[in-house]
């Protein structure tokens, strides 16, 4: 190791004490690979400040002697933005022992937390309030608020709610220099310039260190209803997403499909699993709706009168209403268990892509017969959030394939034609699980060279030296936007 190199690990040890550096392989180990298992890198050291102030005199150290920083939350991220590279000479900043809730305004409806509380851990703190925070995903016994933020997460609630965007109030950030960017109390009405926080938010730690933020909270749920639809077709389906939000207005909170093939599938791998509906759809749709105390005596009727309008229209096929907690529980089990049941039949690529609402049933007519034509064996497959226009479209590979192989090779073709196709349809190589390092190389082909010359722009100003987990989201090299 350069000289340098046990300089700057001898300082980090002296800055953040026997808790807060460790250079042990086997505590490493699980950090260095992201959890799909498809990237896996090597890094000098895992650092755990405790606090902003630590984080803040850690990347002033890393500055000086030139260190890389790669931040990394709960390491659940879907795209290797939290992994470094195999050179070895980046240090992973886990921001997992600042797990802190600063504060808890439950009048005021807010909660400032620290970037390593885990999302089901303030799911339960502030449950306990009466309140809840709206947004959710399978993931949430290990993400983190700080991996949230940075890569801006969706879930299955983003139709009512909007992504974790939507929910940010206020920020705390390390900048590269190591300066705090403190914006952690709201305001209704700020028009001091930038919304500098909006910037850090969807960033993947290329501009700042999330350290903790102020999020929104809503009223608890005091009433559900989950419904459960046959459709003849995604188009159907859209129609019906339309009937359910002119019906049931904020009161929809979920709009989740899945054609019958991958319905067959999960059924299949998910013990005791049972379909809701007793005959055979092409398509099937997931809906919530909810209220909170003041509309909770209506919801009954509201999810009747919904689904009895929706058959008087033709819109369904057959459905069926949850009749309980545990049944409402097992068909959203259904929903969330579609990616392990899809790992069970083998490798797949899988696209976490966004087209214009009105356009997403066209679109996956049009990518699904195509993807299976040019790659013979394949099995498409399409599902997700239609109501945000986010549909997870994941090309399975053929029976008996190295999964290996097939991944760096056709696997990839594949991905490089369903992104080029969602560029021709106006559409995003990513809608809620962000660039990191598996799309980098397609959104510095696929992107507006506009767009991709004012990122790196920012990311020049604000991180001159290139340390802030190189190599992620941001375009290696300037792009020249007149060519």
């Amino acid at each position: 190791m350069p000289t340098d190199r046990s300089a700057f690990l001898a300082e980090a040890a002296d800055l953040l004490g026997p808790r807060g550096l460790t250079g042990d392989p086997d505590l490493l180990a699980p950090w260095l690979t992201d959890w799909r298992g498809r990237f896996t890198g090597r890094a000098l050291a895992m650092a755990s400040p405790a606090s902003t102030a630590e984080v803040a005199a850690l990347v002033r150290l890393c500055g000086r002697h030139g260190v890389p920083i790669v931040p990394q939350g709960g390491n659940s991220g879907m795209c290797g933005g939290a992994t470094p590279d195999p050179e070895g000479d980046a240090l992973l900043l886990s921001l997992r022992r600042m797990a802190a809730i600063r504060s808890f305004d439950a009048e005021a409806k807010q909660i400032v937390c620290e970037a390593g509380v885990v999302l089901q851990t303030l799911h339960e703190a502030v449950e306990k309030k009466g309140l809840r925070f709206p947004l959710t995903l399978g993931g949430k016994g290990s993400a983190t608020v700080g991996g949230l933020i940075s890569t801006n997460a969706g879930g299955t609630q983003v139709l009512r709610h909007g992504s974790m965007r939507a929910q940010v109030l206020g920020i705390e950030a390390v900048l590269a220099d190591g300066s705090v960017f403190s914006a952690l109390v709201p305001l209704k009405k700020d028009n001091r310039g930038f919304d500098l926080k909006q910037l850090l938010i969807g960033s993947e730690g290329t501009l700042g260190i999330v350290t903790a933020a102020t999020l929104r909270l809503l009223p608890a749920i005091a009433e559900r209803r989950v419904l459960w639809a046959g459709v003849p077709s995604l188009e159907g389906a859209r129609a019906l997403l339309l009937h359910a939000q002119e019906i049931a207005g904020d009161a929809l909170e979920g709009f989740e499909v899945m054609p019958q093939h991958t319905l067959d599938n999960v059924v299949a791998h998910l013990p005791g699993a049972r379909a809701p509906l007793g005959g055979r759809h092409e398509w099937h749709a997931l809906i919530e709706l909810v209220a909170d105390g003041s509309g909770a005596d209506g919801l009954p009727d509201l999810a009747e009168n919904l689904l009895g309008r929706a058959f008087e229209a033709g819109l369904i096929e057959d459905a069926a209403i949850a009749a309980s907690e545990t049944q409402a529980e097992a068909f959203w089990a259904l929903r969330d268990s579609i990616a392990p049941a899809e790992r069970a039949q083998g490798p797949a690529v899988q696209h976490d892509i966004s087209v214009a609402v009105e356009r997403m049933p066209a679109f996956v007519d049009t990518a699904v017969p195509l993807m299976e034509a040019t790659w013979p064996g394949s099995r498409a497959v399409a599902f997700g959030h239609l109501g945000d226009g986010n549909i997870h479209f994941h090309v399975i590979a053929p029976p008996g394939v190295d999964p290996l192989e097939w991944q760096t090779g056709d696997g990839k073709a594949i991905s490089d034609q369903v992104y080029a196709l969602v560029t021709e349809w106006n559409g995003s190589i990513s809608a809620e699980h962000g660039i990191g390092q598996l799309k980098r190389d397609a959104l510095e082909k696929l992107g507006d060279p506009v767009a991709l010359a004012m990122m790196r722009r920012v990311k020049d100003a604000l991180d001159p030296q290139g340390l802030l987990n190189p190599g992620k989201l941001v375009p290696l090299a300037p792009v020249d936007a007149t060519n």
